[in-house]
């Protein structure tokens, strides 16, 4: 599974790195840390012109750049990137945020938290849900 994370904390960046090691699923974690870099690679330009098309992407709203706000309306109004599921994680628990994800069709959101364990735990949820249990489109 390919999942591209869209994070510009290099400490959240190295927790996501070492959840996932432990996820039940083998995962190859692709990194971007801004909106901008996230929609080239999502479109396969520039120097991500060979990047695979994630099965998820795991979204920060509070990015450098195009933010992700921004970006996740963007993904989900390109007709060839909105089936790709897409998680919030983030640390803002703010309801205009949430509000704002939901009606741009984010099909999960969560609140990042900073602790190890518990930062974990939310990662093993996220893995068990989305890479294990949920049917995903097949990619391209």
């Amino acid at each position: 599974m390919n999942i591209l994370l869209v994070e510009d904390n290099p400490g959240d960046v190295r927790l996501a790195q070492e959840a996932f090691r432990h996820s039940s699923s083998p995962v190859t974690l692709h990194i971007v840390s801004d909106g901008d870099d996230a929609m080239s690679f999502l479109r396969r330009e520039g120097v991500h012109v060979h990047a695979p098309r994630p099965h998820l992407i795991l979204l920060d709203l509070n990015l450098p750049k195009l933010d992700g706000r921004e970006t996740l309306a963007q993904i989900k109004n390109d007709k060839d990137l909105r089936a790709i599921p897409t998680v919030i994680l983030t640390t803002s628990d703010v309801e205009d945020d949430i509000r704002y994800c939901y009606e741009n069709h984010a099909n999960c959101f969560f609140r990042k938290p900073a602790q190890w364990d518990a930062f974990a735990d939310v990662v093993k949820h996220v893995s068990t849900v989305w890479l294990a249990l949920a049917l995903l489109p097949a990619m391209e």
